[in-house]
């Protein structure tokens, strides 16, 4: 394949501020980008992280030829970069990690909207927004949470439990079974495997959804969705534990369930994709 270098070079004569701007920013942040994979690697509710810069230059990638040049510079820009610049060295000062990973994706965002201009950025403004799941949850959100979300799952599977006729009763998020107890702890409250859900349902609505009702609502829809198959997973592990043996469902099928989780999980936004697109039709 014969490479256009004349091309290439015009390309980097064109834009040679935001690569120069974001080769400064890249050196600048190295400890903040070494931080944030750190936390991808340690924490497999975070790992789809990895994920997400690459899909997010193929989605700016796919679109490319649809956006104009020259393009007036968009103040807004500038204004979300300065804005972002500040919540990176507030973050900084005050090891507070998700404004300073918030800060610097406002920056990112704001030299392109900035270089772009309005009309181009409304064009590919969905690969930059795809950023922010890349983003661990902020930690004073996941701890103020995962304790009611942790009793609301513990109480609905020992509710589902009761109808099955299993004899079971809990005692705050330790549900018990006779010679078993399944103890819902934070990483099955389901607050974590949201955000990967969340950036599926985004990402998925995005690419395969018409207009924008339709993918905003089934954004929306990957909570209750979330929520469900979270409840499923407890469900099938404490029914597994009952009926077979505790140490298969501590061991093989609670690994087994997490996949199933997000298999139901992309099943039913299919699903509910099919529906709403199905409602929008009937109601034009």
């Amino acid at each position: 394949m014969k490479v256009d270098t004349a091309a290439i070079v015009s390309h980097l004569k064109q834009h040679r501020y935001p690569y120069i701007i974001g080769a400064v920013i890249l050196a600048f942040n190295l400890s903040v980008l070494r931080d944030l994979i750190a936390d991808w690697i340690r924490d497999d509710n975070y790992s789809h992280g990895f994920f997400i810069i690459p899909i997010s230059i193929f989605l700016f990638w796919r679109r490319r030829n649809e956006l104009t040049f020259p393009a007036k510079p968009s103040g807004w820009g500038l204004t979300l970069f300065i804005a972002g610049c500040v919540g990176l060295l507030f973050g900084i000062a005050a090891s507070e990690y998700f404004t300073t990973r918030l800060g610097l994706v406002m920056i990112v965002t704001g030299v392109a909207l900035n270089h772009l201009g309005t009309a181009n950025f409304r064009v590919v403004w969905f690969s930059f927004f795809f950023l922010l799941f890349m983003i661990p949850i902020p930690a004073i959100i996941y701890y103020s949470a995962t304790l009611p979300m942790q009793l609301f799952a513990s109480g609905i599977t020992e509710n589902f439990l009761s109808l099955l006729g299993v004899q079971s009763y809990r005692l705050g998020n330790i549900i018990h079974l006779p010679d078993y107890a399944l103890e819902v702890t934070e990483a099955c409250s389901g607050l974590r495997s949201l955000m990967t859900l969340m950036a599926l349902g985004a990402l998925y609505g995005y690419m395969f959804l018409p207009g924008k009702v339709v993918p905003t609502l089934l954004f929306v829809a990957t909570v209750p969705i979330a929520v469900a198959t979270n409840m499923f997973r407890l469900i099938f592990t404490a029914l597994a534990a009952y009926a077979i043996s505790p140490k298969i469902a501590e061991d093989f099928l609670h690994e087994l369930s997490g996949l199933m989780v997000f298999v139901i999980a992309l099943t039913l936004m299919v699903i509910t994709g099919a529906i709403l697109t199905w409602a929008r039709k009937r109601l034009s």
